[in-house]
């Protein structure tokens, strides 16, 4: 049998039209893609870029993830520290904030595991997954009050970690990167 090789489809669809439908917290495009002969209006979700870390301090050997309340579960979530990138922001300078805002430490060691779209079908979000390795805690950590943030420092050792049954996506890549590495 010879082998064949596979050549990717020409994509057809093109964007031709951009338009912001509604501008608050969030935001919320409306796209018109030419689909050969048709013209599709679809929405898109624009919250930006963010960033996230599973953090692990290694003078204590445990990892250190945040619970806070989510709006799209509408629940409390166990989840790895995660934030927004402000403007022009270098993802690393925003990871670094958000893990001293959140959970008060500072960085030793961060490694970026991979940059993703969680939901590429409805939403252009990006975020740049790391896995951070912490000592020295100067801060409180808890989030920032004027941005009405409530979160609760949750400490676990590896073997607590894996026996979570995590639902959140970037937090379940980061676990098992570290996964595959032990």
């Amino acid at each position: 049998m010879a082998s064949e090789i596979l050549t990717p489809p020409l994509l057809l669809m093109q964007i031709i039209e951009r338009s912001r439908v509604f501008n608050g917290h969030y935001k919320v495009n409306q796209l018109i893609v030419q689909d050969g002969d048709h013209q599709l209006k679809r929405e898109q979700f624009a919250p930006g870029k963010a960033v996230a870390a599973l953090v692990y301090d290694t003078a204590r050997q445990v990892y250190v993830l945040t619970r806070q309340f989510r709006i799209g579960p509408e629940a409390e979530i166990l989840e790895i520290a995660a934030g927004m990138i402000d403007g022009d922001e270098a993802p690393e300078t925003a990871v670094r904030r958000e893990i001293h805002e959140e959970l008060g430490y500072e960085i030793d060691k961060l490694e970026e595991i991979v940059c993703i779209w969680p939901s590429p079908g409805t939403s252009s979000e990006e975020i740049t997954v790391y896995y951070a390795e912490v000592s020295h805690r100067p801060g409180a950590g808890g989030g920032l009050a004027e941005e009405h943030e409530h979160i609760e420092m949750v400490e676990l050792s590896w073997e607590a970690l894996i026996a979570e049954p995590l639902r959140d996506a970037k937090t379940f890549i980061a676990v098992q990167w570290v996964r595959l590495r032990r």
